[in-house]
């Protein structure tokens, strides 16, 4: 086996802390191994002046570091799942995905204590097409307003006022201690906003070798992986993006699986939404049912008017 090991990442806090913490897992799994990171900037960290969306998704936030690994300076690459596109280059493989976390989305604010709390008309910051369509959804009244930068350039935004609250991944917020930075933190509940596929666990990805892959094996959970297998199959099979609002959430708890999933316009105003349940056992194509469900329903359709929403909004915004 192999006696060094390459991770490549982005530069991030957060990613960072992702990077530290898989090299620590395969540390001890492998004391003899000698791990590495390799920082890589990454499309997405550059452009912030405009939304995933317009920009190509999110592809933008792994290109680069899956060119390092095809060039071959980098065996894995640590990753939130939720960034990592459902096809990957020829040469690398999706190897293992961690134990999963807290899978809520949280409101953050310096001012109001929830949703419920926020006055008509409030400001809203956030990325997601999926988030502001529950948003908009749950609340008409208020104004969504586009929220790029790293975790603590989005705080700093909101502490100065140009948002009322902001709408971040819990997890990210719990792993780097900024929960207690901001006055007003409250997790929001996943029945009433649905997660985004693969929301919580890290996807591992590596240079297709049989060697990178026995040591990377070592960090999957098997049943974050059959959650993810599902959520990346529904998506896949609506040919889903950042650039429509897609929210996929599977939950396995003993011998059973259910999904549940929403799609819809960015204005919140035309939502589909659906539940599937199956055996453990009989639940590897429980994404694809769920989505042919949905497709049946007339998600594409719906879907094509998101995008086509989504862009024409953009195009005003820079007008």
């Amino acid at each position: 086996m192999t006696d060094k090991l390459i991770i490549a990442t982005r530069g991030s806090q957060l990613a960072l802390w992702q990077a530290e913490y898989v090299k620590a897992e395969l540390g001890k799994a492998f004391p003899d191994l000698t791990v590495e990171l390799k920082i890589v900037t990454a499309t997405g960290d550059k452009i912030l002046d405009k939304p995933l969306a317009l920009i190509g998704g999110k592809g933008l936030f792994t290109k680069e570091i899956e060119d390092v690994m095809l060039a071959g300076e980098a065996h894995l690459a640590v990753h939130s799942l939720k960034d990592v596109p459902t096809e990957l280059p020829e040469g690398l493989r999706l190897a293992a995905i961690t134990k999963r976390d807290d899978i809520r989305d949280c409101f953050l604010s310096h001012r109001y204590r929830n949703l419920n709390d926020l006055p008509e008309g409030a400001v809203v910051g956030t990325t997601s097409l999926r988030r502001q369509m529950q948003l908009k959804s749950l609340r008409p009244d208020l104004v969504i307003k586009n929220l790029r930068g790293n975790v603590n350039t989005r705080l700093r935004k909101l502490a100065e006022g140009e948002y009322d609250a902001i709408i971040l991944a819990y997890v990210g917020m719990k792993r780097l201690g900024l929960l207690e930075s901001v006055p007003f933190h409250d997790p929001i509940s996943d029945e009433i906003m649905i997660p985004p596929s693969g929301q919580a666990s890290l996807g591992i990805e590596i240079v297709d070798d049989p060697e990178i892959e026995k040591i990377a094996a070592v960090l999957n959970d098997a049943d974050s992986a059959l959650a993810a297998k599902i959520e990346r199959d529904f998506v896949a099979r609506l040919e889903g993006s950042c650039q429509v609002p897609i929210a996929v959430h599977a939950r396995v708890a003993d011998g059973d699986v259910s999904a549940r999933a929403m799609v819809g316009l960015p204005d919140g105003s035309e939502i589909l939404k659906e539940t599937l349940s199956a055996s453990k056992e009989s639940a590897q194509d429980l994404g694809i049912r769920l989505a042919d469900r949905m497709i049946s329903a007339g998600a594409k359709t719906l879907l094509a008017r998101a995008e086509a929403m989504a862009f024409k909004e953009e195009r005003c915004e820079r007008l």
